[in-house]
C-alpha cells in the first residue's frame, strides 16, 4: 500500500515538475520554412491568396480528413477569411495585408494560440520561391503539446514542409498543364453589355476583373437584369512597352438598358461581327503565349483586323465553375477590319424628288445625261444630242431656293442654265 503511494506521489511531483517547466518556457515562436515551385511567380501568388485551393495543398487536410473547412463569403485577397474544425482543434484565419503577386499578410488563431502569418513570392531560377513563415505566442495547452511532440519548431515546420511540397506538385500539374488552339474565322452575333472602362496595368487586369466583375453581376441582380453569357474583357489598347491596356469589363445581358447619368457602369453594344478565335485551356498566366500564337497566325494568312480596338478575351470556363486552373477556357477574338462596301449609281434609276430643304446635291457622272434632282421649283437640264462630260470634281452642284439656276461652288460667276443643245464647258 505503502509503495502505491510512493508510486502516486512520484507521477503527481512529476506532473507538478513538467507543468512548471513547460510554464516557464518561453512562449513566442518563430517558424519559418521555403522551397522553390515550378511556377510562375503570378500564378502561385494567386493561388495561395485564395483560400479555396488551401485543401488542395495543406497537410493538415492528408491527416485529418474529415475536417470541416468553412468559407466565408470573401476568400481571395484582403478580408478573405476561413475557418476549420478538426480532430486537434478549432482555428481561423484571416487576410489583412496583400502586396500583387509579393506577398500576403494573414493572422491565425488555432486553440487559442494567435499567430501572424506572412508570405512572400520571389522570382528565381528554376521558378519561385515561396517564404512561409509564422510568428506568435504559444497558450499552455499548445505549449504541452508541442513539448510531446518534439517543440513547435518540428511541429509546424514539418507541416509547413509537407504543404510547401503539394503546392509545388499540385501547381506543377494545375498551372503547368495547357493547351493553345487557333480555332480560325467565326461569327459572333449581337451583343449588349453592362461595363466599366479604365486604364490598368495589363499585370492587375484579372485583380481588376475580379473586382468590378461581381459588382456588375449585383447590380443586374438588384435590377432584374437577366444575364446573357459569360463575363469578357474588351482590350481598346494593349501597349506592351509601357504595359499599359485600356479595358471595358463587361458582363452580357439580354437587352440594352440606359444608366442614370454619372454612374460608373455604362451600357454598350457589340455589332455582330466576324473574328479569328483562339482557345486557351488552362491557366490564364498562358495569355500571351495564346495572343503571340494568334498573331503569328494572322500574320500568316495576311488577315487584316479591326484598327479600332485590339482584341477580347471571353472567360467561358473559370474559377468560379471549377477550381481547377489546367480546366479554365478564356476565348480570344482578334475582330476582322470590316470590308468596304462599294458605291454603285444605278444610271436607268429614275429621277429622285428631294425637298427644298436639301442643303445640296451632287450630280451623279452618267455617260448621256446629267440630272439634277427635283425640287418644288424643279430645274431640269434636258437631254443633250451628244454625251454630256462631267468631268470629276470635289466640288458640288448646290439647287438654291429663290432662282431658278444651278449654283457651282467655288466658281466666281454664276453659271447660266444650258439652252436644249448646248453642251456643258469643262471648268
Amino acid at each position: 500500500m505503502k509503495i502505491l503511494k510512493y508510486l502516486f506521489l512520484l507521477l503527481l511531483l512529476s506532473l507538478v515538475a513538467l507543468s512548471i517547466f513547460i510554464a516557464t518556457q518561453k512562449g513566442e515562436f518563430t517558424v519559418e520554412r521555403s522551397k522553390v515551385i515550378n511556377s510562375p511567380k503570378a500564378a502561385v501568388f494567386n493561388y495561395v491568396n485564395d483560400y479555396k485551393n488551401w485543401a488542395d495543398f495543406g497537410s493538415w487536410i492528408t491527416e485529418d480528413p474529415e475536417m470541416k473547412m468553412n468559407y466565408s463569403k470573401n476568400t481571395i485577397g484582403k478580408g478573405g477569411s476561413y475557418t476549420w474544425e478538426g480532430k486537434d482543434g478549432n482555428g481561423d484565419m484571416k487576410t489583412i495585408f496583400v502586396k500583387e503577386s509579393d506577398s500576403i499578410a494573414q493572422k491565425m488563431n488555432y486553440n487559442g494560440t494567435p499567430s501572424e502569418v506572412f508570405w512572400s513570392f520571389k522570382d528565381t531560377l528554376g521558378g519561385t520561391k515561396v517564404t512561409w513563415k509564422t510568428t506568435g505566442k504559444m497558450s499552455f495547452l499548445f505549449k504541452i503539446y508541442t513539448a510531446f511532440n518534439g517543440g513547435v519548431d518540428k511541429v509546424i515546420g514539418n507541416m509547413y514542409e509537407k504543404s510547401l511540397a503539394n503546392l509545388d506538385k499540385t501547381l506543377d500539374y494545375e498551372i503547368n498543364t495547357y493547351s493553345i488552339k487557333v480555332d480560325g474565322l467565326v461569327k459572333k452575333p449581337e451583343t449588349f453589355y453592362l461595363h466599366q472602362t479604365f486604364t490598368s496595368k495589363i499585370s492587375n487586369v484579372i485583380k481588376n476583373f475580379r473586382i468590378v466583375t461581381p459588382k456588375i453581376i449585383t447590380f443586374c441582380e438588384k435590377n432584374n437584369l437577366e444575364l446573357a453569357g459569360k463575363p469578357f474583357i474588351i482590350y481598346h489598347t494593349y501597349d506592351l512597352v509601357n504595359g499599359l491596356a485600356k479595358i471595358s469589363i463587361c458582363v452580357p445581358i439580354k437587352s440594352q438598358i440606359y444608366t442614370s447619368e454619372g454612374s460608373d457602369l455604362l451600357t454598350g453594344k457589340l455589332e455582330t461581327f466576324e473574328a479569328e478565335k483562339t482557345t486557351l485551356t488552362g491557366d490564364y498566366s498562358h495569355i500571351t503565349k495564346a495572343l503571340d500564337k494568334t498573331r503569328a497566325y494572322l500574320n500568316a494568312k495576311r488577315l487584316a483586323t479591326d484598327p479600332t480596338l485590339s482584341h477580347i478575351e471571353i472567360f467561358t470556363i473559370g474559377k468560379t465553375e471549377i477550381k481547377n486552373p489546367s480546366k479554365w477556357v478564356t476565348e480570344i477574338y482578334y475582330l476582322m477590319q470590316p470590308k468596304a462596301v462599294p458605291f454603285k449609281i444605278n444610271a436607268a434609276a429614275k429621277k429622285p424628288a428631294v425637298s427644298t430643304t436639301t442643303a445640296a446635291t451632287a450630280v451623279p457622272q452618267t455617260s448621256t445625261e446629267v440630272i439634277v434632282p427635283k425640287t418644288t421649283n424643279e430645274v431640269v437640264i434636258p437631254k443633250a444630242k451628244t454625251d454630256a462630260i462631267v468631268p470629276k470634281a470635289k466640288t458640288q452642284v448646290l439647287v438654291p431656293k429663290p432662282k431658278k439656276e444651278v449654283v457651282v461652288p467655288k466658281v466666281k460667276k454664276p453659271v447660266t442654265p444650258l439652252k436644249e443643245g448646248e453642251i456643258p464647258a469643262e471648268f
